[in-house]
Protein backbone atom coordinates (compact mmCIF):
# COMPACT_ATOMS: atom_id res chain seq x y z
CA UNK A 1 0.00 0.00 0.00
CA UNK A 2 1.54 3.31 -1.09
CA UNK A 3 -0.95 5.62 0.68
CA UNK A 4 -2.54 5.22 4.08
CA UNK A 5 -2.39 5.68 7.83
CA UNK A 6 -1.01 4.03 10.92
CA UNK A 7 -2.01 4.70 14.53
CA UNK A 8 0.92 4.06 16.87
CA UNK A 9 0.99 3.91 20.67
CA UNK A 10 4.12 5.97 21.25
CA UNK A 11 6.23 4.84 24.19
CA UNK A 12 7.95 7.20 26.60
CA UNK A 13 11.54 8.46 26.24
CA UNK A 14 11.27 8.85 22.46
CA UNK A 15 10.30 11.74 20.21
CA UNK A 16 7.53 11.79 17.64
CA UNK A 17 10.28 12.11 15.01
CA UNK A 18 11.81 8.84 16.29
CA UNK A 19 8.51 7.10 15.51
CA UNK A 20 8.34 8.71 12.06
CA UNK A 21 11.91 7.58 11.30
CA UNK A 22 11.06 3.95 12.13
CA UNK A 23 7.85 4.18 10.12
CA UNK A 24 9.77 5.41 7.06
CA UNK A 25 11.94 2.32 7.24
CA UNK A 26 9.04 -0.05 7.89
CA UNK A 27 6.93 1.44 5.07
CA UNK A 28 9.79 1.92 2.62
CA UNK A 29 9.03 5.60 1.97
CA UNK A 30 10.31 8.99 3.08
CA UNK A 31 6.84 10.51 2.74
CA UNK A 32 5.61 10.02 6.32
CA UNK A 33 4.20 12.64 8.68
CA UNK A 34 2.28 12.77 11.95
CA UNK A 35 -0.83 14.53 13.27
CA UNK A 36 0.41 16.37 16.35
CA UNK A 37 3.67 16.12 18.28
CA UNK A 38 3.88 14.23 21.56
CA UNK A 39 6.59 15.21 24.05
CA UNK A 40 9.21 12.52 24.80
CA UNK A 41 7.73 11.99 28.28
CA UNK A 42 4.24 11.47 26.84
CA UNK A 43 2.81 8.19 25.55
CA UNK A 44 -0.19 7.26 23.47
CA UNK A 45 -1.85 7.97 20.15
CA UNK A 46 0.36 9.22 17.34
CA UNK A 47 -1.41 9.21 13.96
CA UNK A 48 0.93 8.71 11.01
CA UNK A 49 0.05 9.40 7.39
CA UNK A 50 2.16 8.17 4.47
CA UNK A 51 2.08 8.81 0.75
CA UNK A 52 -1.08 10.75 -0.07
CA UNK A 53 -2.14 10.24 3.53
CA UNK A 54 0.14 13.13 4.50
CA UNK A 55 -2.27 15.46 2.66
CA UNK A 56 -5.03 14.61 5.14
CA UNK A 57 -2.94 15.06 8.29
CA UNK A 58 -3.74 18.77 8.67
CA UNK A 59 -7.45 17.97 9.07
CA UNK A 60 -6.78 15.27 11.66
CA UNK A 61 -4.38 17.53 13.58
CA UNK A 62 -7.16 20.11 13.83
CA UNK A 63 -9.51 17.61 15.51
CA UNK A 64 -10.08 17.39 19.25
CA UNK A 65 -7.96 15.14 21.47
CA UNK A 66 -8.32 13.21 24.72
CA UNK A 67 -5.72 12.60 27.44
CA UNK A 68 -5.15 11.08 30.83
CA UNK A 69 -2.61 12.90 32.99
CA UNK A 70 -1.18 13.21 36.49
CA UNK A 71 -0.60 16.64 38.03
CA UNK A 72 1.73 17.22 40.99
CA UNK A 73 0.99 20.17 43.28
CA UNK A 74 3.76 21.63 45.43
CA UNK A 75 6.52 22.29 42.89
CA UNK A 76 7.08 24.31 39.73
CA UNK A 77 9.57 23.35 37.03
CA UNK A 78 11.12 25.18 34.09
CA UNK A 79 9.34 22.86 31.63
CA UNK A 80 6.03 22.56 33.54
CA UNK A 81 6.66 18.80 33.72
CA UNK A 82 8.73 16.47 35.88
CA UNK A 83 11.66 16.38 33.45
CA UNK A 84 12.53 20.06 33.98
CA UNK A 85 14.64 21.73 36.65
CA UNK A 86 12.66 22.47 39.82
CA UNK A 87 12.21 26.21 40.28
CA UNK A 88 10.32 26.30 43.59
CA UNK A 89 8.66 24.05 46.16
CA UNK A 90 5.76 24.87 48.48
CA UNK A 91 3.95 22.79 51.09
CA UNK A 92 0.70 21.73 49.39
CA UNK A 93 -0.56 19.53 52.22
CA UNK A 94 -3.38 21.92 53.17
CA UNK A 95 -4.91 22.08 49.69
CA UNK A 96 -8.33 20.42 49.79
CA UNK A 97 -10.06 18.28 47.19
CA UNK A 98 -12.81 20.91 47.01
CA UNK A 99 -10.32 23.67 46.18
CA UNK A 100 -8.80 21.52 43.44
CA UNK A 101 -12.20 20.77 41.89
CA UNK A 102 -13.24 24.42 42.06
CA UNK A 103 -10.14 25.62 40.21
CA UNK A 104 -10.25 22.87 37.58
CA UNK A 105 -13.91 23.63 36.86
CA UNK A 106 -12.91 27.19 35.92
CA UNK A 107 -10.82 25.80 33.05
CA UNK A 108 -13.74 24.05 31.34
CA UNK A 109 -15.15 25.78 28.28
CA UNK A 110 -13.61 28.34 25.92
CA UNK A 111 -10.67 29.84 27.80
CA UNK A 112 -7.49 31.82 27.25
CA UNK A 113 -4.46 29.61 27.86
CA UNK A 114 -0.79 30.55 27.79
CA UNK A 115 1.29 27.76 26.19
CA UNK A 116 4.28 26.37 28.03
CA UNK A 117 7.47 28.18 27.09
CA UNK A 118 9.03 24.84 26.11
CA UNK A 119 6.30 24.03 23.59
CA UNK A 120 6.76 23.61 19.85
CA UNK A 121 5.07 26.99 19.22
CA UNK A 122 7.22 29.17 16.97
CA UNK A 123 8.48 32.57 18.16
CA UNK A 124 10.10 34.71 15.44
CA UNK A 125 10.63 31.58 13.35
CA UNK A 126 12.19 29.50 16.16
CA UNK A 127 10.60 26.80 18.29
CA UNK A 128 9.96 28.09 21.79
CA UNK A 129 11.72 25.12 23.38
CA UNK A 130 14.90 25.88 21.39
CA UNK A 131 14.95 29.44 22.71
CA UNK A 132 14.48 28.21 26.29
CA UNK A 133 17.33 25.72 25.87
CA UNK A 134 19.49 28.60 24.62
CA UNK A 135 18.90 30.39 27.92
CA UNK A 136 16.10 32.81 27.04
CA UNK A 137 13.38 33.59 29.57
CA UNK A 138 10.02 34.66 28.14
CA UNK A 139 6.29 33.96 28.17
CA UNK A 140 4.18 33.10 25.15
CA UNK A 141 0.97 34.98 24.50
CA UNK A 142 -2.27 33.37 25.64
CA UNK A 143 -4.51 31.85 22.99
CA UNK A 144 -8.09 30.66 22.86
CA UNK A 145 -8.64 26.94 23.42
CA UNK A 146 -11.64 24.81 24.28
CA UNK A 147 -11.64 22.25 27.08
CA UNK A 148 -14.86 20.25 26.84
CA UNK A 149 -14.03 17.69 29.54
CA UNK A 150 -11.80 18.01 32.61
CA UNK A 151 -12.63 15.29 35.13
CA UNK A 152 -10.80 14.45 38.35
CA UNK A 153 -10.25 10.69 38.53
CA UNK A 154 -8.24 10.51 41.79
CA UNK A 155 -6.54 12.76 44.34
CA UNK A 156 -3.65 11.52 46.49
CA UNK A 157 -2.32 13.57 49.42
CA UNK A 158 1.33 12.56 49.80
CA UNK A 159 2.79 14.62 52.61
CA UNK A 160 3.90 17.97 51.22
CA UNK A 161 2.67 17.21 47.70
CA UNK A 162 -0.64 16.28 46.10
CA UNK A 163 -1.10 14.13 42.98
CA UNK A 164 -4.21 14.46 40.82
CA UNK A 165 -5.20 12.10 38.01
CA UNK A 166 -7.35 13.81 35.38
CA UNK A 167 -9.08 13.02 32.09
CA UNK A 168 -9.19 15.78 29.48
CA UNK A 169 -10.88 16.29 26.13
CA UNK A 170 -9.84 19.48 24.39
CA UNK A 171 -9.34 21.32 21.13
CA UNK A 172 -6.16 21.25 19.12
CA UNK A 173 -3.58 23.63 20.57
CA UNK A 174 -4.44 22.95 24.22
CA UNK A 175 -1.46 22.27 26.50
CA UNK A 176 -2.04 19.80 29.33
CA UNK A 177 1.17 21.00 31.01
CA UNK A 178 -0.39 24.45 31.11
CA UNK A 179 -3.39 23.02 32.99
CA UNK A 180 -1.00 21.67 35.64
CA UNK A 181 0.95 24.95 35.80
CA UNK A 182 -2.19 27.09 36.03
CA UNK A 183 -3.84 24.88 38.66
CA UNK A 184 -0.75 25.16 40.86
CA UNK A 185 -0.61 28.91 40.36
CA UNK A 186 -4.30 29.35 41.22
CA UNK A 187 -3.78 27.40 44.46
CA UNK A 188 -0.53 29.28 45.28
CA UNK A 189 1.49 26.08 45.62
CA UNK A 190 2.85 25.56 42.11
CA UNK A 191 2.21 22.60 39.87
CA UNK A 192 3.64 20.52 37.07
CA UNK A 193 2.81 17.43 35.02
CA UNK A 194 4.17 14.04 36.07
CA UNK A 195 2.56 11.80 33.43
CA UNK A 196 0.70 12.27 30.15
CA UNK A 197 -0.99 9.78 27.85
CA UNK A 198 -2.94 10.70 24.72
CA UNK A 199 -5.89 8.37 24.39
CA UNK A 200 -7.52 9.74 21.24
CA UNK A 201 -6.85 12.02 18.26
CA UNK A 202 -10.03 12.97 16.36
CA UNK A 203 -11.57 9.64 15.26
CA UNK A 204 -8.56 7.52 16.27
CA UNK A 205 -8.74 5.96 19.78
CA UNK A 206 -5.89 4.21 21.56
CA UNK A 207 -7.70 0.89 20.99
CA UNK A 208 -6.88 1.16 17.27
CA UNK A 209 -3.13 1.67 17.85
CA UNK A 210 -0.27 -0.70 17.25
CA UNK A 211 2.75 -0.80 19.55
CA UNK A 212 6.12 0.69 18.65
CA UNK A 213 7.54 -2.86 18.63
CA UNK A 214 4.93 -3.92 16.07
CA UNK A 215 5.83 -0.91 13.94
CA UNK A 216 9.53 -1.83 13.99
CA UNK A 217 8.76 -5.44 13.12
CA UNK A 218 6.43 -4.50 10.28
CA UNK A 219 3.54 -6.27 12.00
CA UNK A 220 0.66 -4.04 10.96
CA UNK A 221 -2.06 -3.46 8.38
CA UNK A 222 -2.35 0.21 7.39
CA UNK A 223 -5.67 2.02 7.32
CA UNK A 224 -6.74 2.84 3.77
CA UNK A 225 -7.27 6.45 2.72
CA UNK A 226 -10.99 6.05 2.04
CA UNK A 227 -11.71 4.61 5.49
CA UNK A 228 -9.80 7.42 7.21
CA UNK A 229 -11.65 9.98 5.10
CA UNK A 230 -15.00 8.49 6.17
CA UNK A 231 -13.95 8.92 9.80
CA UNK A 232 -12.73 12.48 9.33
CA UNK A 233 -15.24 14.08 6.96
CA UNK A 234 -18.84 13.89 5.84
CA UNK A 235 -19.02 11.36 2.97
CA UNK A 236 -20.33 11.69 -0.57
CA UNK A 237 -20.70 8.47 -2.54
CA UNK A 238 -19.96 9.04 -6.22
CA UNK A 239 -21.22 7.52 -9.42
CA UNK A 240 -18.51 6.43 -11.89
CA UNK A 241 -19.14 9.40 -14.18
CA UNK A 242 -18.62 11.76 -11.22
CA UNK A 243 -15.35 10.03 -10.44
CA UNK A 244 -14.17 10.80 -13.94
CA UNK A 245 -15.21 14.46 -13.67
CA UNK A 246 -13.39 14.92 -10.38
CA UNK A 247 -10.28 13.20 -11.67
CA UNK A 248 -9.99 16.12 -14.10
CA UNK A 249 -10.62 18.61 -11.29
CA UNK A 250 -14.14 19.55 -12.47
CA UNK A 251 -16.87 20.59 -9.98
CA UNK A 252 -20.02 18.59 -9.25
CA UNK A 253 -23.50 19.49 -8.07
CA UNK A 254 -23.49 21.03 -4.59
CA UNK A 255 -22.91 18.92 -1.47
CA UNK A 256 -25.67 18.53 1.10
CA UNK A 257 -23.81 20.80 3.54
CA UNK A 258 -21.15 23.50 3.61
CA UNK A 259 -18.52 21.46 5.44
CA UNK A 260 -15.77 19.54 3.63
CA UNK A 261 -16.97 16.27 2.07
CA UNK A 262 -14.87 13.23 1.17
CA UNK A 263 -15.81 12.13 -2.34
CA UNK A 264 -15.60 8.33 -2.52
CA UNK A 265 -15.77 6.03 -5.52
CA UNK A 266 -17.93 2.89 -5.81
CA UNK A 267 -14.76 0.81 -5.37
CA UNK A 268 -13.90 2.61 -2.08
CA UNK A 269 -11.21 5.03 -3.23
CA UNK A 270 -10.83 8.59 -1.97
CA UNK A 271 -11.16 10.67 -5.12
CA UNK A 272 -11.18 14.21 -3.75
CA UNK A 273 -12.18 16.56 -0.96
CA UNK A 274 -15.11 18.77 -1.91
CA UNK A 275 -16.41 22.07 -0.61
CA UNK A 276 -19.36 24.13 -1.84
CA UNK A 277 -18.34 27.28 -3.67
CA UNK A 278 -20.60 29.41 -5.87
CA UNK A 279 -23.36 26.80 -5.85
CA UNK A 280 -21.13 23.90 -6.89
CA UNK A 281 -19.08 21.26 -5.06
CA UNK A 282 -15.52 22.12 -6.04
CA UNK A 283 -12.48 19.92 -5.36
CA UNK A 284 -10.02 21.46 -2.88
CA UNK A 285 -7.75 18.42 -3.15
CA UNK A 286 -7.76 15.65 -5.76
CA UNK A 287 -6.34 12.23 -4.92
CA UNK A 288 -7.19 10.18 -8.03
CA UNK A 289 -5.59 10.87 -11.39
CA UNK A 290 -7.69 10.81 -14.54
CA UNK A 291 -7.62 7.50 -16.40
Amino acid sequence: MSDGFLVVDKAGAMTSHDVVAVARKALGTRKVGHAGTLDPMATGVLVLGFGNGTRLLQYITDGDKSYTATIVLGATTVTDDHEGEVLSTVDASKVSDEEISAQLSKMVGVIQQRPSSVSAVKVDGERAYDRVRAGEVFELEAREVTISQLDTVAVRHLGYTVEIDIEVTCSAGTFIRAIARDLGAALNVGGHLRALRRTRVAGFPISSAITFEQLKAGEFTPLVLADVARTTFASRELAFDEVNELSFGRPLTANDGDEIFAALSPDNRLIALLKNQEGRAKPIAVFAAAK
